[in-house]
């Protein structure tokens, strides 16, 4: 059985999910047109619009001045007018309401800072596609050569002064937010664009995790002691299965049964491996404090319930009864599911992000120690840059982000160069090893949580949340706030 690893071509950047927070409308600053619609859900509304954006920002030649239709979300709810401010989320590897859907954090605050809302999506990912087409654009490796960081970072920058522009607000100070890839995107434009933005909120955002800067087994170990701190014996059941589910795939009739212990009703059992690890890795990214619908429903501390279910089997005392109840925390907590898709839908961009894991965004996560849950791997840079040759005829570039960005020897770099910008990780996140967990300066915050999960606090705030929780976000906000007070009194001088 081969286990093909999630996380090789797989970065999720992801914001917690829920519903857009409560608002009761004003007149809006953007009357709907006709390329416009409105969006609900039970407690919220943005308007959908299109900026008609340059295909290359860093190219004369004649195809460089094509153009594509990107997508931007918009609430001005709560937006003071002009010169208030405007807060911007960096899109990710996915369509953008998903992202506007599940970063509570920033509908949450917008009524106290009077802040205007705009989410823009990624070049590539969801309806902002060039060449008319998905088909098109991911046909050869020349129409994906124009899907990179720094061109979405480019195409941040034109959306946003021409917005301001056409809102006859060019003073709005501008703040950009991000979670994981999104908050990678969101402190390197506070870094590369600080004309257009005042300051950034990176959360989870792994801009350490390339070149040697940061240990290929850290992902892993992370994951591991996430679940080694809950139970021991959780621990030692998830390691010793990989071996037991090989050898009775290798079996004959081996499949047959694995696919009959894992009820599974759709997907190759080659795959079993694969889909049971990637529950452990978004378990352990996921272990947030309260509820989620976030990639999938999920308790509070999913890595608790997970590890109850192998440890207190209701239904079998196997191995794999074991790891079928941790699965069905993962898989299948609103008990729906009368069976296992090992190929279910996702709102993430597979394609586009398996481009850009070939070319810039290298994060090596792969190597696994022999304590690590899952089976002992060297990490292997030859053998990942053959199968990105292999599948799509280029090398990688290893070394491009840290060239692009920087990254080693980041706190004398940044120390006095950077600034206004907070660096969120919680502990249990397998991203945190790559994350900036020192300040560098006094405006180069970071605030570590040692319970917090992946971007924990841009998730929509509850009355279940922790205290801890609570205190990371007010912190957020007296920084941002601070920020603004500083614009509006230099802007005054």
């Amino acid at each position: 059985m081969e286990t093909s690893r999630a996380t090789t071509l797989l970065f999720l950047l992801f914001l917690p999910c829920s519903v857009l927070c409560s608002a009761s409308r004003t007149k809006s600053a953007f009357p709907l047109r006709r390329r416009e619609l409105m969006h609900s859900s039970d407690q919220g509304l943005y308007a959908t619009r299109y900026f008609t954006q340059t295909l290359d920002h860093f190219n004369y030649k004649p195809e460089s001045y094509a153009t594509f239709q990107q997508k931007y979300l918009v609430n001005d709810t709560f937006w003071g007018g002009k010169g208030a401010p405007i807060f911007v989320y960096a899109g990710n590897e996915g369509s953008i309401e998903w992202f506007a859907q599940n970063t509570g954090f920033m509908f949450d605050v917008a009524p106290l800072f009077k802040a205007m809302l705009i989410f823009i999506e990624h070049r590539y990912y969801g309806e902002s596609v060039p060449f008319g087409s998905e088909k098109a654009a991911y046909s050869n490796t020349s129409t994906l050569g124009y899907l990179s960081s720094t061109q979405a970072l480019a195409d941040y920058a034109t959306l946003i002064i021409d917005l301001k522009k056409n809102l006859s607000s060019d003073d709005s100070p501008v703040v950009a937010f991000g979670g994981s890839y999104g908050g990678m995107l969101a402190a390197w434009f506070r870094l590369k664009y600080p004309h257009v933005a005042i300051g950034a909120l990176a959360s989870s955002a792994p801009i350490l995790q390339f070149d040697d800067i940061i240990s290929p087994y850290t992902f892993n170990d992370i994951i591991t002691n996430d679940y080694k701190s809950e139970s021991e014996s959780c621990y030692r059941t998830i390691k010793n299965s990989w071996k037991e589910l090989e050898d009775v795939f290798n079996q004959p009739g081996g499949a047959e049964k694995l696919a009959k212990a894992f009820k599974i009703c759709n997907g190759k059992v080659d795959d079993l491996e694969s889909w049971i690890e990637t529950a452990f890795v978004y378990g352990a990214m996921t272990d947030y404090p309260t509820a989620s619908n976030f990639l999938t429903h999920l308790p509070a501390y999913p890595v608790k319930q997970m590890c109850k279910a192998i440890d207190n089997p209701t239904s079998g005392n196997d191995t794999f009864a074991r790891l079928y109840g941790a699965m069905n925390i993962y898989y299948n907590y609103t008990g729906a599911a009368q069976c296992f898709d090992l190929n279910p839908s996702s709102e993430i961009g597979y394609n586009g992000w398996g481009w850009q894991s070939c070319t810039e965004m290298v994060l090596p996560t792969e190597g696994s120690s022999e304590r690590s849950i899952f089976p002992a791997q060297t990490y292997n840079y030859t053998e990942y840059a053959e199968s990105c040759q292999a599948y799509y005829g280029i090398t990688p570039r290893p070394h491009w982000i840290t060239t692009e960005f920087g990254g080693h020897h980041i706190d004398k770099v940044l120390k006095r160069f950077g600034s206004n910008i907070i660096f969120f990780n919680g502990l249990r996140d397998p991203w945190s090893g790559g994350g900036v967990l020192k300040s560098p300066n006094p405006s180069l915050i970071a605030i570590v949580a040692p319970k917090g999960a992946h971007h924990v606090d841009l998730r929509f705030a509850t009355k279940e949340d922790p205290i801890w929780l609570q205190k990371v976000r007010e912190m957020e906000i007296g920084i941002i706030t601070k920020w603004l007070e500083e614009y509006y009194a230099d802007f005054q001088l």
